[in-house]
């Protein structure tokens, strides 16, 4: 995973003020998970993808790092 997600990962979720257990409970994966999903030690699938552009109320190619545009 690039390092774009990763930082988009946590950027998103730090404008929430969230823990990551609060986000990894809320899209409904384990905290350890989403912590290497933040640091792009594993890779998600395109369901975890959707399922982060629609929590956090932004498009997939935000996350990806293709746009700027949320």
């Amino acid at each position: 995973m690039s390092t774009a997600v990763s930082t988009r990962l946590v950027e998103l979720r730090k404008e929430k003020n969230l823990s990551q257990k609060e986000a990894a409970t809320a899209l409904g994966v384990s905290q350890a998970l989403l912590s290497h999903y933040e640091k792009g030690i594993r890779e998600f699938n395109l369901d975890f993808l959707c399922r982060i552009a629609e929590y956090y109320n932004v498009t997939t190619d935000y996350i990806l790092g293709r746009t700027d545009s949320r």
